[in-house]
């Protein structure tokens, strides 16, 4: 079996983020009798998985209460250069965490790559099906979403791709910029774009949808989601505890009984 598969079993997990609308930030609400909240800022596209790790957790550990920042993983790099209060931060690419490493905000020795996931290109389910990447250049594709390369891994992974395919100047006037990978596979489900680029994990949990092409893996980087104490965590003991579960043996395979 593939090693994304594993990860896919993992994000796809039932379930969802309680309170997760808005700015897809989870409010801690009363914290009385509570001994430790643990902050975890996480890319949006781990919301469901994250909603039953929560809850499997909490009920495990009575004096913990998680609470979820979700968003694009640009953004949330750039909460934690600011001095947002984040004990872990789980990233959708390396990139961002290799920059808050290089500036010493990580704890050393906490990072560890915890998930795998691919690139695929949704298209509505009634539409006319794609038979490679060159029918995005096709007149029956009018718009095609992605999100935004500088703040969002899967917009870098699919920019990167587009490139190796020779299609990323071509395509630029086709091309509809989204806050995040969920925001993309709305774009899709609504009519507001013919087609989207967005993690499988993401396009499984899609309402209206279809896969219709699968992005090779030699055409962009590895699709990684690397996770880290931050070495200023107000609950660094407590972050490490949680991110060692979620690595854990016992974690991974609950993640897939959950699915069965």
């Amino acid at each position: 079996m593939k090693k994304w598969l594993l990860g896919v079993l993992f994000i796809f997990m039932v379930g969802v983020v309680a309170g997760g609308c808005g700015k897809q930030v989870e409010q801690a609400g009363q914290n009385t009798g509570l001994q430790k909240e643990i902050t975890v800022s996480a890319a949006i596209s781990l919301k469901d998985a994250l909603g039953k790790i929560k809850e499997n957790y909490e009920k495990e550990h009575p004096g913990v209460k998680i609470t979820y920042n979700l968003g694009a993983s640009g953004s949330l790099q750039k909460q934690i250069e600011q001095g947002a209060p984040v004990d872990l931060f789980i990233s959708a690419g390396v990139s961002q965490m290799d920059q808050l490493e290089e500036k010493g905000l990580l704890e050393p020795d906490s990072r560890t790559n915890l998930l795998s996931n691919e690139l695929v290109v949704v298209v509505p389910k009634n539409a006319a099906p794609l038979k490679d990447f060159n029918d995005l250049a096709g007149s029956g594709v009018k718009r095609i979403a992605l999100g935004m390369p500088d703040t969002v891994p899967a917009g870098q992974y699919t920019r990167e791709s587009l490139t190796n395919l020779k299609l990323w100047d071509k395509l630029q006037p086709k091309l509809v910029m989204a806050n995040d990978v969920r925001q993309v596979l709305t774009y899709v489900e609504t009519g507001n774009a013919d087609a989207g680029f967005v993690y499988r994990s993401d396009a499984l949990m899609g309402k209206n949808v279809r896969v219709d092409l699968t992005v090779p893996d030699n055409l962009h980087k590895p699709i990684v989601y690397p996770a880290a104490v931050l070495k200023n965590a107000p609950q660094k003991e407590a972050a490490r505890e949680f991110l060692n579960y979620l690595a854990s043996p016992a974690g991974m395979k609950v993640s897939i009984l959950t699915l069965i």
